[in-house]
């Protein structure tokens, strides 16, 4: 009788386990159906707005450019994507897509369309509420809230090097120099450093720019990064070689080719 009894235990044990094994699948099934439709839902609506709009206005052209390379980088994380994480970062991609379609909705002058869902990458980076303009290293940058025929190139805010980045209209892609090595990322700082810097009185950002720029802080901390060894980079070597007037960023790559308008226009 007792053995009888022990049988029956051990099934009931059994049948418990194998059942919240079929609901744990079950459940984990849903999160990734659930994942991936919604990835799907915004890549669709994003790939509808790119091929159905059309600008000859700088602006709205360079941001559907944008808008496109993200509908073709969303489109092969949807391919590729086998977990919840993934499709996630397939809806992130095609989010940003319809981010830079909003914005050439706007330089076109009509509707940008509903609000969308807020970018992971670009809370707490605030927004644009003023003009910049900034002069480093004999260059004229410029920075907005608006489009315009000296800021044609959009950016919906995010972290570069760590720091955040407000959302709004550049008369050059600075961000795509600071994602790269060497002058690139030394040059693309220090133009944000000049644009954003905290030391300016009346900054122009948006809510949230404040937090975001002293997480970026705290991260950076206070050895080396904060005015030591990088601090004398800046001041010396590239002071007279990448980032002068002769160098790399004078004249070259970053003055009139790559970064004044052709091979920056697309990835970010």
């Amino acid at each position: 009788m007792k053995v009888l009894l022990l049988l029956i235990l051990v099934l009931i044990v059994v049948a418990v386990v194998l059942a919240w094994r079929r609901g744990s699948v079950a459940r984990e099934q849903r999160q990734l159906d659930d994942a991936r439709a919604e990835a799907q839902r915004w890549y669709e609506r994003l790939g509808g707005q790119v091929m159905n709009l059309h600008a000859d206005d700088p602006a709205a052209r360079q941001a559907l450019a944008d808008a496109s390379e993200r509908y073709n980088a969303s489109g092969g994380q949807l391919q590729q994507a086998k977990t919840v994480r993934q499709f996630e970062l397939a809806r992130e991609s095609a989010l940003e897509g319809l981010a830079y379609v909003r914005a050439a909705r706007t330089a076109m002058g009509i509707d940008p369309g509903p609000e969308l869902p807020p970018l992971t990458g670009s809370q707490g980076a605030g927004r644009l509420t003023r003009e910049r303009e900034v002069t480093v290293q004999g260059h004229q940058y410029r920075a907005g809230p608006q489009p315009g025929a000296e800021t044609p190139y959009y950016y919906p805010g995010g972290r570069v090097q760590g720091r955040p980045v407000p959302a709004g209209w550049y008369s050059t892609p600075v961000w795509k120099t600071a994602l790269g090595a060497g002058a690139g990322v030394l040059g693309g700082m220090l133009i944000f450093d000049a644009l954003f810097s905290p030391s300016f009185g009346d900054m122009g950002y948006g809510d949230g720019y404040q937090d975001g720029f002293q997480d970026a802080a705290q991260d950076f901390g206070d050895g080396d990064q904060g005015g030591g060894d990088q601090a004398g980079d800046f001041g010396g070597d590239q002071a007279g070689s990448d980032l002068g007037g002769g160098g790399d960023w004078g004249g070259g790559d970053l003055g009139g080719g790559d970064f004044g308008g052709g091979d920056f226009g697309g990835d970010f």
